[in-house]
């Protein structure tokens, strides 16, 4: 029986943890968002929207949301003091002038050379890709955070995306329900597992090889 895989929220977490106090972040849409609850004082991260914010966070009291504010995802969200709101191309200058310090994006595939598909399943064949070519490689650092497999065991880090890519070579870690990997010019990295994992299980739903770090340690429930 495989160990038990981390919460989405143990995932979005060990995320938040591994941005630094003043960066400037893009959050994708879905699980991603969930990483602005996690950022705790003393440290400040300046949460950015492509649809025009710079300096929000979630909605507390959903009661007392303003519903002209949003963020990409349609999510309400709250302004933080000496947040600012802009046109859409004012945001893409902040993305494509590289004035994004990290992203957080959802993913479908992710290869071991970094390249990110998440946008479309070909099977479904419906998908927008919206601003994430972009971010991916607008971002200085590029996190994906997803589960590590699909719901019926579909591998989702592999050698070679077979969905429509996003970005090529973007992707510098991936945070999962099992692992921290790092992607490296020579490939992956296992740095982290989830509590009861080992290095040869996390292999075995992962496509391409991984090196384990010489200080592998457990992620945080």
């Amino acid at each position: 029986m495989a160990p038990e895989r981390l919460p989405r929220d143990a995932i979005v977490k060990r995320v938040a943890a591994e941005l630094s106090h003043g960066d400037y972040v893009n959050l994708g849409v879905g699980l991603p968002m969930l990483v602005a609850g996690h950022v705790t004082p003393p440290k400040q991260v300046v949460f950015h929207a492509e649809n025009g914010i710079l300096g929000f966070l979630p909605t507390a009291d959903p009661a007392n949301q303003d519903p002209d504010v949003f963020d990409a995802g349609f999510r309400p969200v709250s302004l933080v003091l000496g947040a600012a709101a802009f046109d859409g191309p004012a945001s893409f200058a902040i993305i494509r002038g590289r004035h994004l310090d990290a992203a957080v994006l959802g993913g479908l595939q992710v290869s071991e050379a970094g390249d990110l598909a998440n946008w479309m399943r070909p099977d479904r064949g419906v998908g927008s890709v919206g601003g994430a070519a972009d971010i991916a490689r607008g971002a200085r650092r590029v996190y994906v955070a997803m589960e590590h497999t699909t719901r019926d065991g579909g591998l989702r880090i592999v050698r070679s995306c077979s969905y429509p890519l996003t970005a090529i070579r973007a992707v510098d870690a991936i945070f999962t329900d099992v692992a921290l990997i790092r992607v490296t010019g020579t490939g992956l990295v296992l740095e982290e597992v989830a509590p009861g994992w080992t290095a040869d299980e996390v292999q075995a739903i992962t496509e391409p090889p991984l090196t384990v770090s010489p200080d592998l340690r457990e992620l945080p429930a």
